[in-house]
């Protein structure tokens, strides 16, 4: 894998978020995925490399935020289907059954798209993080349902642990509609 590792960290500042990813960026060789406002009013950074080179620039990211932070993510080994999802570069070429998590937090989104991606063949479709869903976070998989089941609960009981889960959803047939206007990029 090109980027085995993916850090996320979400700032109740816009300002210190410009600030930290200028701080993560600096420290060492990270590929910035996606720095933005977010809603209701955060920042966030996504940025994704080899895992040491991660691992120093979030703490530098983590220094650099200070008491304006909301959340930080560290994911050493990262399925491969996650940067695709997040970047909105993930190509499906058919669709089955469909699965989706919700989230109260973007971190524990990524979270939980990660441990369903690990947990079976199912493909993840996208994963859409805070912007034009109050902060929240959600990501849909495709692929039989037998292993969109496992990947769905894997990742619902790893957010609900956390507290953050806010639903989950499987469509055993979806309808062609759904995919073709609904889902799908």
């Amino acid at each position: 894998m090109k980027e085995p590792a993916l850090a996320l960290i979400e700032f109740k500042s816009i300002a210190r978020g410009i600030f930290a990813t200028d701080a993560i960026a600096k420290k060492a060789p990270v590929n910035i995925l996606s720095t933005n406002p977010i809603c209701p009013g955060k920042y966030m950074v996504i940025f994704a490399g080899e895992v040491a080179d991660v691992e120093e620039s979030l703490n530098a990211g983590i220094a650099a935020g200070g008491d304006l932070l909301v959340n930080d993510l560290f994911l050493p080994y990262i399925h491969r289907d996650i940067i695709p999802a997040v970047s909105a570069t993930t190509k499906i070429a058919e669709f089955g059954a469909i699965g989706i998590v919700e989230t109260f937090s973007v971190a524990s989104c990524v979270a939980g798209a990660d441990k369903a991606a690990k947990i079976s063949p199912a493909k993840l479709v996208e994963i859409r993080l805070a912007n034009g869903i109050g902060g929240k976070g959600y990501f849909v998989m495709t692929g039989d349902l037998a292993d969109i089941e496992a990947s769905i609960e894997a990742a619902t009981e790893h957010v609900k642990a956390e507290g953050l889960l806010a639903a989950s959803e499987i469509i055993a047939a979806p309808h062609p509609d759904l995919i073709n206007k609904g889902v799908y990029w």
